[in-house]
């Protein structure tokens, strides 16, 4: 009696399968360095290109300013209706937080990142609506402009002489699984602002007089690529510590630069951050505890030194173990740090010998750094 087999499966019918549930969705955020530079243009061609691979896609917010071109994009997706909330006798919009959660889309539109919701919502900020949207799984499509993280508002009203008053703290960023720069030239925007992209025209002149100055442009630009280096070095520290490949896995320079409580700490600590400044590298100063360093004296000496590392920008390190060259080999590599300063006292006799065999022992165990050994005489 003939049996029929059931048909056997081809290997990509086993991936599905083989992934692992995804329980929380993913984020990502369009950067730019100013209005204009076409963050949300960006964001909406991304839903559109998804929704014709099929994924349930929403506008939860979207924000055209009266641009056209936004606009035109905009109505090509599905839009959960906004809610309606009484402030003080005005009604305002602001995205259903609620009717998107009931609606469950594969992925979600979110603009302006740092909104300030009205009084009356669930939430103040609208980086929380997002937060909680990722918490039920739903991917996140989002846009902020470089002057509203945390950390760079300070220095960008220093520099615009514009106050900003809405801002998000970085680790809501560091959070990103994405982060894409949304870039154009500061001669192009310009170009974009004369023709009344951007703004009507008779607002147009007096704002290139003011925020959008070529040198404010080009300052935010900097700080903006800056930060999606940052978030593109993360990545890639995390890659690395996930495959748990070599220390020669490195992008960015980072100089990391060994001091000891001693007066000669400054002036290693100067030259590190010359080199730092130079490479446009990350910088860092390493200390490693020692039996040593309990002394009133020696305690006061370092802590003017690691106090010296902060206000030139140093990330400072302190770190505990019996081996201080194996140690800080150790950090180095972790770290994928690429330059290596050690300082060297004029030493003669057996110190000089010793000081070779720790030297020989941090090569051995972090061959990938280069290592520059600067001498100086005692004080």
């Amino acid at each position: 009696m003939a049996t029929s087999e059931a048909p056997r499966k081809r290997p990509e019918d086993w991936l599905p399968a083989a992934e692992p549930e995804k329980t929380r969705g993913r984020l990502k955020v369009f950067l730019g360095y100013a209005p204009g530079v076409g963050k949300t243009f960006s964001m909406l061609s991304e839903g559109i290109r998804r929704k014709a691979r099929g994924e349930d896609v929403v506008i939860g917010v979207v924000e055209t300013h009266g641009r056209k071109g936004t606009a035109e994009l905009a109505v090509q997706l599905e839009q959960v209706p906004q809610r309606e909330i009484d402030y003080k006798g005005t009604m305002f919009t602001e995205m259903d937080l609620e009717g998107i959660l009931a609606r469950r889309p594969q992925i979600v539109l979110v603009d302006e990142l740092a909104h300030t919701n009205i009084e009356g919502s669930r939430f103040a900020k609208r980086y929380e609506d997002v937060l909680l949207l990722l918490e039920n799984n739903i991917d996140v499509l989002s846009t902020i402009n470089v002057q509203h993280v945390e950390s760079l508002t300070p220095r960008i009203q220093s520099l615009t002489g514009v106050a900003v008053r809405e801002a998000v703290p970085d680790w809501v960023l560091d959070r990103a699984d994405e982060i894409v720069i949304s870039d154009l030239t500061p001669e192009a925007l310009a170009t974009r602002m004369r023709r009344g992209d951007i703004y009507p025209l008779e607002r147009a002149e007096r704002a290139l007089q003011n925020f959008f100055r070529r040198g404010n442009l080009i300052a935010l630009r900097e700080m903006a690529l800056h930060r999606v280096t940052r978030a593109v070095d993360r990545t890639l520290d995390d890659y690395v510590k996930r495959k748990q490949l070599g220390a020669h896995w490195s992008v960015t320079e980072k100089v990391a630069v060994c001091i000891s409580a001693s007066a000669q700490a400054k002036d290693l600590i100067a030259r590190g951050a010359r080199l730092a400044e130079g490479l446009g590298g990350e910088f860092y100063v390493v200390h490693v505890a020692s039996a040593k360093d309990e002394s009133v004296e020696r305690k006061r000496v370092l802590e003017t030194s690691l106090q010296f590392a902060r206000n030139l920008g140093a990330q400072v390190v302190q770190l505990t173990g019996k081996n201080i060259p194996s140690t800080t080999a150790a950090f180095v590599t972790e770290n994928r740090i690429t330059q290596t300063i050690f300082g060297r006292s004029a030493l003669h006799g057996m110190k000089k010998w010793m000081y070779y065999l720790a030297i020989q022992r941090f090569m051995s165990e972090a061959p990938h750094v280069d290592l520059h050994i600067v001498t100086h005489e005692e004080r």
